[in-house]
């Protein structure tokens, strides 16, 4: 995109990641709350109203009645041309008022309040899966529907990402001379309603010394739809077919007193066209437009305390009433014990920003007055133009919460606003800040359940032989089947975990690479093989469009193949529930464990840590093995036949690692069969489990791409990856990672996989002396989404590292 000018850098600046609010001059600041006496006789007047009123100052006020029987007393406190709006439902009024006004609105016994309209700033695709949307989308929950009220500075209407979703607007943008505020309403008047009435593309808003893009980026958030639009985020909104209203509440201000040194002008929001805006969005729904949320990613001020004195509350609380829950951003002060205005109304759901490693982001106010969370930090969405901005705030997890309500009204269309709410909060993932703990939004559990339904990308147990000895000629590409082979789906097959073993032929050695039909060939080798033994690995693999796969020999010479399927997933919901993937802290399950010759070893996967005792469809497990001589090591489910294929070939004196998922069988457990004819020693590392019985992550196989390529690591030294945002794996949204890695170095040695807590590293490769090595690793990511390898020989290597599936973030 082309640059913003100066002037909106300078204007938007403090609307972003910072952790401090646009300034505002103490003229117009809104002042800490002061927390009235337990007895306090007449209406409560904010204290710095008080002060500038006693100066001298005649200022917009918001007047708050205990009746609307009691507005008509309060207006006439004032003369004649100074009653600046009444609403028609709730009991407030807009005034502007001195310091003998104020006396008369003390003096009368229905005044409750009285607060001064201050005009505050908004307070500023990949967090989709990372909520689950993406799982709500593929369960047909879209939002259909249901709409979003987005209260902000107007939306572009025909922007593709919106593709038409606006079915209503509305524009309130007060004009007031005393604080430089004139309309934003594309027809220039204080108010206009119907089409084009808050399109942030006509009018004013369109000036390029304004930046009104805030509104068009929440509701991309809420029901954006990216399908077949260029440029668009791949995962759209959180309700991409939920309907926005717009509703402008934002006026043009020219001055440095309410915009901040240089940066005039700006756009700012007064209470008043806010609850201009509240009852409009009332006023809608009784006429049948199916609002069931309010958008405001807006405010200011300190508020330790719920502030149900605001004026805004009773529109807010009369919302409640007709099912529509005003979703509020918390500020972006970085405040841990506060929220601004109005997110401190204990009827509004007050909303905080995470990041997409779910730690809370510096910028985000919480406290014991948030709500919930949701993903606000580096989101992209729609702005004016046509285009897309990466934006971050509590204004960015606002909309996240109310498109999600929007999808949760979809799937349970009979619930209340409050049921709504509860859902949400009390299906969230457990996020700590300061000693609280507040749920962050977790859609797919509060839409479906904690329990798996069927759905893609689960995966399902299987093995069988696709290949058998099967002879791939000199530097050639074999395409090989694999839909409907071995007992697999014929139709809509995603993945599979394939086991590829080779054996080079007189001497010969070399490399195969493996990756789906119709897609590029990676440069990064999946096997090294030689003729010494049958090299092998498990790789979970992407198939093609065709259901093929394709295996190229990097050889001059003949290799021979075998592959095995251990499992696979779908492209689409299966009649039975696949399992879901739960990475856990890794755990040694077998350490040197002696296999006899001949002979096998048991391994209970209810005795592996982390692992439930039941409900467990299979498990993930690196196996490293040492024995004086050369043999083969099968895994599979204890009770099941003698499998055909084998997992490695281990040579003599030397470690060899191998990666499976096998499901256990009788009693829950898992065989380890030695063909050799001297003992071996076996580790067992377990790094997660598949499961129906639980929602976890689901696997997502993709072109394979290089995260790493010869990269020299020294003896005891480590390597930081950071695999989002490579080729098809997601920048956020993930849980863990499925590499290939290949190392080499001058003596034997392993490459480990370094979780971020637990004492167990994961070997993901043992490389022999002088030879490339291949191996595979499930590795979850720390939550600053990197991975950590450690070498952990004794000589230097070289490491080349391959993703070739992603799990999505749970």
């Amino acid at each position: 995109m082309i640059p913003r000018p100066l002037r909106r850098a300078l204007a938007m600046a403090a609307l972003l990641a910072l952790p401090a609010a646009l300034p505002i001059p103490a003229s117009a600041a809104t002042a800490p709350r002061v927390e009235p006496a337990a007895v306090q006789a007449g209406p409560r007047v904010e204290p710095e109203l008080a002060r500038k009123l006693s100066a001298g100052a005649r200022l917009r006020v918001n007047v708050v009645t205990r009746s609307r029987a009691d507005l008509a007393a309060a207006a006439g406190t004032v003369g004649s041309g100074q009653v600046l709006q009444t609403l028609s439902r709730s009991p407030v009024v807009t005034l502007r008022a001195d310091q003998a006004a104020l006396d008369r609105l003390k003096a009368q016994p229905g005044v409750v309040s009285v607060s001064e309209d201050t005009p505050v700033p908004p307070v500023l695709a990949q967090s989709i899966p990372l909520i689950g949307a993406d799982r709500t989308r593929a369960a047909g929950l879209t939002g259909e529907g249901y709409a979003v009220a987005v209260l902000d500075t107007g939306v572009a209407t025909h922007h593709p990402f919106l593709g038409r979703r606006v079915t209503a607007e509305a524009c309130f943008s007060p004009v007031d001379a005393d604080y430089s505020a004139t309309s934003l309403c594309p027809g220039g008047a204080a108010t206009q309603e119907g089409a084009g009435s808050a399109d942030s593309e006509l009018g004013p808003c369109a000036d390029p010394a304004l930046d009104c893009s805030h509104g068009t980026h929440v509701a991309g958030i809420v029901a954006g739809d990216g399908v077949g639009v260029s440029g668009a985020p791949a995962d759209g909104g959180v309700a991409p077919e939920a309907g926005i209203v717009a509703i402008q509440v934002f006026s043009r201000f020219d001055s440095e007193d309410y915009c901040g040194a240089g940066a005039a002008p700006c756009v700012l929001s007064f209470t008043s066209a806010q609850l201009a805006g509240l009852e409009k969005a009332r006023e809608m729904s009784d006429d049948g437009v199916p609002i069931v949320a309010a958008n405001l990613s807006l405010g200011g001020g300190r508020y330790t305390a719920a502030c149900d004195d605001d004026p805004r509350k009773p529109a807010i609380d009369d919302l409640l009433a007709a099912g529509v829950t005003t979703v509020v951003a918390a500020g972006n002060n970085g405040y841990a014990d506060a929220v601004s205005a109005p997110a401190c109304v204990s009827s509004a759901f007050t909303v905080g920003s995470t990041t997409d490693q779910d730690a809370v982001s510096g910028f985000s106010n919480r406290g014991p007055l948030l709500d919930v969370f949701a993903p606000g930090s580096d989101i992209v969405s729609s702005v004016p133009g046509g285009g897309w901005e990466s934006m971050s705030g509590t204004s960015m997890a606002a909309p996240h919460v109310a498109g999600a309500i929007a999808v949760l009204s979809q799937a349970f269309p009979d619930a209340s606003a409050t049921a709504l709410q509860t859902m949400i909060t009390s299906t969230g993932r457990s996020i700590t800040s300061s000693g609280v703990v507040k749920p962050r939004l977790q859609l797919d559990d509060a839409a479906l359940g904690t329990t798996p339904r069927p759905g893609p990308d689960q995966y399902f147990t299987a093995r069988g032989r696709i290949l058998d000895n099967v002879q791939i000629s000199a530097n050639s590409t074999m395409t090989v089947q694999v839909s409907g082979a071995a007992g697999l789906p014929a139709q809509g097959l995603a993945a599979a975990a394939l086991n590829l073993s080779a054996k080079g032929d007189w001497f010969n050695s070399g490399s195969l690479v493996l990756y789906p039909s119709g897609e590029a060939e990676p440069e990064p080798p999946t096997l090294f093989y030689d003729a010494a033994r049958h090299a092998s690995t498990l790789v979970i693999a992407k198939v093609g469009a065709d259901g093929k796969v394709k295996i190229e020999n990097r050889s001059a010479q003949a290799v021979r193949v075998y592959l095995d399927v251990h499992g696979y997933t779908l492209d689409h919901a299966a009649t039975a529930i696949g399992g879901t993937h739960v990475a856990i802290t890794p755990a040694r399950a077998a350490d040197r464990t002696v296999v006899p010759a001949w002979g096998n070893v048991e391994l209970a996967t209810s005795a592996m840590a982390g692992v439930p005792a039941s409900g467990v469809d299979a498990v993930a497990l690196s196996v490293t093995s040492k024995s004086t001589s050369t043999g083969t090591l099968r895994v599979y489910a204890a009770g099941d036949p003698y499998p055909v294929d084998a997992n490695s070939d281990y040579p003599a004196n030397v470690p060899t690692q191998f990666f499976t998922v096998v499901r256990p069988g009788t009693g829950g457990k898992i065989n380890i069969h030695n063909l050799g004819s001297a003992a071996a020693e076996v580790t067992v590392d377990v790094t997660g489990y598949y499961t129906s019985a639980q929602r976890g992550s689901t696997v997502k196989a993709i072109r394979p791409a290089a995260v790493a390529s010869n990269v020299a690591v020294p003896a005891g030294g480590t390597y930081l990856l950071r695999p989002g945002g490579v080729a098809d794996v997601p920048s956020s949204g993930v849980s863990a990672v499925g590499l290939a890695v290949a190392a080499k170095g001058g003596a034997n040695g392993l490459v480990t996989v370094v979780p971020q807590t637990g004492s167990t590293a994961v070997r993901a490769v043992a490389y022999a002396a002088g030879k490339d090595t291949s191996g595979f690793a499930t590795a979850a990511l720390r939550p600053d989404g990197t991975i950590v390898l450690k070498n952990e020989g004794t000589s230097q290597v070289s490491l080349s590292v391959t993703v070739y599936a992603y799990f999505s973030g749970r």
